[in-house]
Parts: C-alpha cells; sequence; structure tokens
C-alpha cells in the first residue's frame, strides 16, 4: 500500500477591488447575469459569466423547473451555449456567484459535482486550464486554476474519445 495526498492551491482576494479590470468586468458580468435566474423554488438564484479567447463574454443562470432534475445550473447553461454557438472556443476563465433574499451569503459559492465534471471536459477538450473565480457578492472571491484544483478524481477514459 502507497499513501498519497492530494493539496490544492488557490488565491483569496478579499474584495474585487484586488482583481485586475478584466476580471472585475467578468465579476460584474456574472452579477448583471443574477438577473436572468429563474429560481421560484430554491430563491438561490446562480450565475456564471465566461470569458472566451477572443474576449467574449457568455453568460449563464440557473434555471429550476418543478420537475427538479430538468433544471439546470449556471455554469452548465454558460458551458453548454458556448458549446453550441462557438464549438471552437477556447475559455480562458469563469466566474461564479450567487444571491439569495433569504440570508446572506458570506463565502463564495463553488460548483457542484455535475458542473465541475462538465468543466473538466471543457479542459480536456480544449487541452488548456480554465481559471475560475467564485465571488462572494461584496465579499471574498477564490481563485483556482484549473479543474483539477477543485475535482482531482474527474472522469476521463482516452478510449471514449471520438475522433472529430
Amino acid at each position: 500500500m502507497n499513501k498519497r495526498e492530494i493539496t490544492i492551491s488557490y488565491d483569496v482576494f478579499q474584495g474585487l477591488d484586488e482583481l485586475n479590470s478584466e476580471d472585475q468586468d467578468l465579476c460584474r458580468s456574472a452579477e448583471l447575469a443574477l438577473t436572468t435566474a429563474y429560481a421560484p423554488y430554491s430563491n438561490f438564484k446562480v450565475a456564471a459569466a465566461v470569458r472566451l479567447n477572443d474576449g467574449k463574454i457568455v453568460t449563464g443562470s440557473n434555471q429550476e423547473n418543478l420537475a427538479y432534475p430538468s433544471g439546470l445550473c449556471a455554469e452548465r447553461v454558460a458551458l453548454f451555449s458556448i458549446g453550441a454557438a462557438y464549438p471552437n472556443a477556447v475559455i480562458e476563465r469563469m466566474v461564479v456567484t450567487a444571491h439569495t433574499d433569504k440570508f446572506e451569503i458570506t463565502k463564495p459559492v463553488t460548483c457542484c459535482g455535475a458542473c465541475l465534471q462538465v468543466i473538466s471536459e471543457f479542459e480536456q477538450k480544449q487541452g488548456k486550464p480554465i481559471e475560475i473565480i467564485f465571488y462572494c457578492l461584496g465579499g471574498e472571491l477564490l481563485k483556482v486554476r484549473g479543474i483539477r484544483s477543485l475535482l482531482p478524481f474527474s472522469f476521463v477514459e482516452d478510449r471514449l474519445q471520438i475522433e472529430l
């Protein structure tokens, strides 16, 4: 038996003003996308803003449905929109943020496991990590440089690759 450890590295920012202007703009795009969230059941609005390598920003917001499995997270809404509209685009970074009127969110909200797996596939497809910023409105931000920091054992099976 061999024991191994996984260590992750991430940056912590105390506020939006500690980011460069490009990342601040991406965070503001995510904030704006919160207004398009459809969350009548949880009242927990989540938004994502994704910057492509050509500078284009694509946003997504969570879309709930009374039949709960039929809804979709903000991250996947944005990523699947990119896959459909810009299939060869390279994703540089994304911001995820959340808001609810039910309680104060005091720490950055991170992605669910399904969204992490989808991000992993996009990274594999483009052969490049995606920088992710988790943005707590009016508070702390966390930045990771690639999905392996969050999902070190993501499902990857090279034998299932299709030829494009």
